[in-house]
């Protein structure tokens, strides 16, 4: 990802089967630990997300360009704090999908309306 692509468009998204209505747990999170997260673009190209047990992330842009960072709960909601290839001061926080959601729609950080899916395999 780039500065142009914020890695929380991508991100924007998360996650994954976990109850809204509590706390989320890591526990929750484990369909996205083995999954990807498609994030479609109103011009049809996507990104990718690959979360990691660790509390680490992974991010392909829809331009291509790569991206890193952490994530964290804070209760029902994940926030994504990108540290590569430029660090940013701040964090992306979003509500997580009711348990058994795998597609949805989100608000990314630059305003655009995006499909979400959790599909399975790396």
């Amino acid at each position: 990802m780039s500065a142009r692509t914020p890695p929380f468009a991508v991100a924007a998204s998360l996650l994954i089967a976990a109850p809204a209505a509590a706390s989320v747990t890591p526990a929750d999170l484990e369909p996205a630990f083995t999954g990807t997260v498609i994030s479609t673009y109103p011009d049809g190209r996507q990104g990718k997300l690959w979360l990691n047990r660790d509390g680490s992330y992974k991010g392909q842009g829809r331009r291509g360009h790569l991206s890193s960072g952490r994530w964290s709960l804070k209760g029902d909601r994940i926030c994504l704090r990108q540290s590569r290839p430029v660090p940013v001061p701040f964090q992306y926080c979003t509500d997580v999908p009711d348990e058994g959601t795998t597609s949805w729609t989100e608000k990314a950080v630059t305003g655009e309306q995006l499909q979400m899916e959790l599909v399975a395999g790396r």
